[in-house]
């Protein structure tokens, strides 16, 4: 895999990407690059507002797309980019670099392997003191395309669909908190699974502290993460600290890409229609579906609002 060329449209950005890479070929302009490289895949880094365009161009060009979250911003995005990655055979990948977390990996083989049994709840909470990295764009709705639920809303999102074995929420009940600004900075939203299981996620930028924390538990026992430690509790209350190599916690995750990497190659060795492409967009499509209820149930009041579901 080779990095060739970068499309960055601020020219002080330009500059630092001659100066970051090596022999790299910097673009002002995505058309041109699509077409002067033809590249193989795109990897799209940008704010989201830019998501859905910029997909759609290297989609047309023939590549295929690798994209950070979030994938797109609303139902309509979504689904005309879904068909256009099938009726290009191409890929269609949202970056969900959490499930390469090395202690969420390792709750995730201990739920596989039934420590837990039958899962009954599941809590994600994300505290910040700001935007991740300070970004000013972040708070800009425009760009940012909203504030706490895009920049972590949907991180959980899909770890709530992966850590509850593959099941999407049928209802979304939230509350938004926005203080001031134009974007939500704490979010609390309640989560109702067909089967009766229930989750719980919090997200804020208002901290006083930076933890992220989980808590899921079923029938047989119970798995506490916080940041980097993992421990789980038996119904009989023996305690076990798994372990877990990981360093430590910040914005950016560098570590985590290489694993994101192999899975991006795997999904496209496999093909769009392999298992790993089409798990990745069932967990986008939740992602969105309960990013937009989310929106609507604060609108409204708080109320339960259905998940729309979305044919992959």
């Amino acid at each position: 895999m080779e990095i060739v060329a970068i499309h960055e449209p601020v020219a002080a950005r330009r500059q630092a990407a001659l100066r970051a890479i090596k022999n790299i070929r910097v673009y002002e302009d995505l058309e041109l690059l699509l077409d002067g490289e033809s590249p193989d895949f795109v990897d799209i880094a940008s704010p989201p507002a830019y998501h859905a365009g910029a997909a759609r161009a290297a989609l047309e060009a023939g590549a295929h797309v690798l994209v950070e979250k979030p994938l797109c911003l609303d139902a309509a995005d979504f689904e005309s980019l879904r068909a256009m990655a099938a009726a290009k055979s191409r890929l269609l990948f949202c970056v969900h670099n959490w499930k390469h977390s090395p202690a969420y990996r390792r709750a995730f083989d201990a739920i596989s392997a039934g420590c837990l049994g039958e899962l009954r709840y599941c809590a994600l909470t994300r505290l910040r003191t700001q935007q991740a990295g300070g970004a000013l764009w972040r708070i800009d709705p425009v760009i940012g395309g909203g504030g706490v639920l895009i920049d972590h809303g949907w991180h959980v999102f899909y770890l709530m669909q992966w850590l509850m074995g593959g099941r999407a929420p049928a209802s979304v009940a939230a509350r938004l908190g926005v203080f001031g600004g134009a974007v939500e900075e704490v979010a609390d939203l309640t989560a109702a699974f067909p089967d009766g299981a229930l989750g719980y996620i919090h997200l804020s930028w208002r901290a006083p502290v930076r933890r992220t924390s989980a808590l899921l538990y079923g029938e047989h026992g119970m798995l506490e993460i916080e940041d980097n430690a993992v421990r789980l509790v038996s119904r009989s209350g023996v305690t076990e600290d798994l372990p877990v190599n990981e360093e430590p916690d910040n914005s950016y995750h560098p570590a985590w890409f290489a694993g994101l990497a192999q899975e991006f190659e795997s999904a496209i060795a496999q093909g769009p229609q392999g298992p790993i492409a089409r798990q990745n967009l069932h967990e986008a499509a939740a992602a969105l579906a309960m990013l937009n209820a989310a929106k609507a149930s604060d609108a409204s009041g708080g109320v339960p609002i259905a998940i729309t579901r979305f044919a992959i």
